[in-house]
């Protein structure tokens, strides 16, 4: 992602470049999370599947990616940003609850 050619939307481009980072770092530590997890504890936890989880956050995790010059506040971005926020509040706290040591 290029800088603007005026210096006065730098920091605005700066802006954008941390949140593309943030969002793209929470996808990641989403999708490495679902992969460690047992696949057991997502069926325990009456969640979707293992499978399930990692193709959404995988996909997620790729198009914001791929398309991160879009910004963090396109289209793509949102969704795979939901989606990691789902799996982040929702899933991992009660998949995390069932493993041993409950950590």
């Amino acid at each position: 992602m290029p800088f603007s050619l005026h210096p006065w939307f730098w920091p605005l481009d700066l802006l954008q470049l941390v949140l593309v980072v943030l969002v793209i770092g929470v996808e990641i530590v989403a999708l490495i999370d679902s992969m460690i997890r047992p696949s057991k504890a997502y069926e325990a936890a009456s969640k979707q599947s293992k499978a399930f989880w990692m193709i959404i956050l995988g996909v997620a995790t790729a198009a914001t990616l791929v398309l991160g010059g879009a910004g963090p506040f396109g289209i793509f971005g949102i969704i795979g940003l939901i989606a990691a926020l789902v799996y982040m509040v929702d899933v991992r706290p009660a998949i995390r609850g069932l493993s041993r040591g409950g950590y």
